[in-house]
């Protein structure tokens, strides 16, 4: 029996040829997509291809107001009629809509797959269709809900990762790891493999509206960083990342501009909360995290900073109150928290 896959293009490299010397989207790559995977696939005719094209930007240009244009195009789907959904993406911003999808996506009940390309398709280096075809295979073979990413990075075996704790790719090449570089599965000769396993599903969806916040600041730590150089009279909340150790700089030494601990201050008589990510929750911490949470800053524990800053737009869009907000972003919805 068929089964019924709904493909999602919304451009990237994935959705782009090379004309010249520059790559742009192209609205027949999809069908260039198509074509390769009918041509490599073992058992093409297995599958039925419902295509849908919301989107046609470079992932560089994408904005959180794009990602309700996918989801409003596979929500207006009968989804009981498809055994899984692949977005084709980019994969500059491929980590954030990852995140995002998987979080609003919290009660699925079919396999959405997230499909890139580090080059465009008529490149024959490019990883693009291999992506394509595990998570063809994923959704033949396996079927478990959620929102997945598989990606072979170069001279290395596919692997599946869970779409929650997707790392953006490391710079100055085409490679994606998962926090940690825990993968979920690797996929090897049309066959997957675990990796590691999570703790029992115990989460309550929770149905959201697809409205992210425009009003979230987020910030980078950076020798010398200069605080006051930050407008925030349309801020709502700041999210601010934080050196690998779970730090940032909380000293005035050299000047109360340069310190995180005044700025938290500054943005608490504003009203605006600021939270801190990437950071392992342990009972021992660095003093200066200690001196950020002692003047109010909320961390946000074990959660990728792209899985807090996607959940951060959901929580601010979806819900009114602190106490909401808080007990939003302390629940573990799509395993974006590590150890759960």
């Amino acid at each position: 029996m068929k089964k019924n896959i709904l493909l999602v293009f919304t451009g990237g490299t994935i959705g782009s040829q090379l004309s010249g010397d520059t790559i742009n989207t192209d609205g027949s790559a999809g069908f260039k997509l198509l074509q390769c995977f009918t041509e490599q696939d073992a058992k093409p005719d297995s599958v039925n291809f419902k295509t849908l094209q919301p989107l046609q930007i470079l992932s560089e240009n994408l904005h959180p107001s794009h990602w309700p244009q996918i989801i409003t195009a596979i929500e207006a789907e009968d989804l009981s009629q498809f055994a899984g959904i692949i977005v084709t993406h980019g994969t500059d911003s491929l980590a954030f809509s990852a995140a995002a999808l998987s979080l609003y996506f919290n009660g699925l009940s079919i396999p959405l797959l997230l499909v890139s390309s580090d080059l465009p398709l008529n490149n024959p280096q490019a990883n693009g269709v291999a992506n394509f075809l595990c998570a063809v295979e994923f959704i033949r073979q396996i079927g478990l809900a959620g929102v997945f990413v598989p990606y072979r990075n170069p001279g290395q075996t596919t692997l599946i990762h869970l779409g929650s704790r997707l790392s953006s790719c490391l710079p100055l090449s085409s490679d994606f790891i998962s926090v940690q570089s825990q993968a979920w599965m690797r996929f090897e000769n049309g066959c997957f493999h675990s990796l590691q396993n999570l703790a029992p599903d115990t989460r309550s969806p929770i149905a959201l509206k697809p409205d992210f916040s425009k009003r979230i600041l987020l910030i980078r730590p950076y020798p010398g960083l200069d605080y006051a150089a930050y407008n925030l009279d349309k801020v709502d909340a700041v999210l601010h990342d934080l050196y690998h150790s779970g730090t940032a700089c909380a000293s005035a030494a050299a000047g109360e501009q340069y310190s995180l601990v005044e700025f938290v201050k500054r943005c608490t008589r504003r009203g605006i909360k600021i939270y801190l990510a990437p950071a392992l929750y342990s009972e021992s911490a660095y003093a200066s995290t200690r001196e950020l949470l002692d003047v109010g800053a909320e961390m946000i524990w074990n959660t990728s900073l792209e899985a807090a800053y996607a959940k951060l737009l959901l929580a601010y869009g979806n819900f009114d109150t602190p106490q909401a907000i808080s007990g939003y972003l302390a629940q573990n919805l799509a395993h974006e928290q590590l150890g759960n």
